[in-house]
């Protein structure tokens, strides 16, 4: 097992930070996170693009070989992979893995999941350290029927998944249903309001994402300081200083 599948307990789930800079890792690590994540949406919005698209693969990869040289693992949000072609993926997957990167992400968007489990498959044999967490979108983009995920997240732990996320899930018993099917680590995303981090232990969760949410809380929180400023009011936060961030980043050579 490998030290980031080992963060992987049931019931006692690894939270996973996602980060779309190498400044933002930096600062997360430096706390302590045994694991950062990355978020497409971060990812692709820092460089101007559509979410997942495929011109945001070059700046998906740059920054994972950025991030793994930080004191935590790193599990790389690849969408869909980039391509539809196994074959790419599963070069991908090794381009990764020889950088140093923990796991990556992968979602199926409800496609066909036979091409799903090709790529997961394509992967796994050619970089089979890698933690491959394969994500169905049944919860996220609309579809709600636990028996559809189930089926598709066994078809990719039948492909060689290590892990499988459900992104949207939040009702209890069909959490329970989904962890007692699928035999690997249950990775939900955190939904405020919907659940809490001890309420998907309780259910025997071993991973929760936060996904987009601190990139679009960073938004939130850069707005509410331009506006408190302009407005001759109190700063919603205290930022670490200057000097703390630059100590973060590498040195110039």
């Amino acid at each position: 097992m490998t030290a980031f599948a080992a963060l992987h307990v049931p019931g006692s789930p690894l939270l996973l930070p996602n980060v779309w800079d190498f400044g933002t890792a930096a600062f997360l690590a430096a706390q302590g996170f045994p694991a950062l994540g990355t978020t497409s949406l971060g990812v692709s919005a820092a460089e101007g693009e559509p979410d997942g698209a495929p011109s945001s693969k070059d700046a998906t990869v740059r920054l994972a070989r950025r991030l793994t040289g930080l004191d935590t693992l790193i599990s790389v949000d690849l969408a869909d992979g980039f391509s539809e072609d196994p074959g790419e993926v599963g070069a991908l997957a090794a381009e990764l893995a020889e950088a140093g990167v923990a796991g990556i992400n992968l979602e199926d968007t409800l496609g066909d999941p036979v091409r799903h489990a090709a790529k997961i498959a394509a992967a796994k044999e050619r970089a089979p350290g890698l933690f491959v967490n394969a994500r169905t979108d049944t919860h996220w983009l609309g579809e709600n029927d636990i028996g559809t995920a189930i089926e598709r997240c066994l078809s990719y732990v039948d492909a060689g998944a290590d892990g499988v996320f459900v992104p949207g899930l939040a009702a209890p018993a069909d959490v329970e249903r989904l962890v007692a099917a699928v035999g690997v680590p249950v990775n939900l995303l955190f939904l405020p309001g919907k659940v809490t981090v001890d309420g998907l232990a309780g259910l025997g969760v071993a991973r929760v994402s936060l996904g987009s949410l601190p990139y679009r809380m960073a938004l939130a929180a850069t707005l509410r300081t331009v506006e408190a400023v302009r407005d001759g009011g109190e700063l919603p936060l205290t930022p670490p200083s200057y000097a703390d961030v630059a100590a973060l980043l590498p040195e110039s050579h």
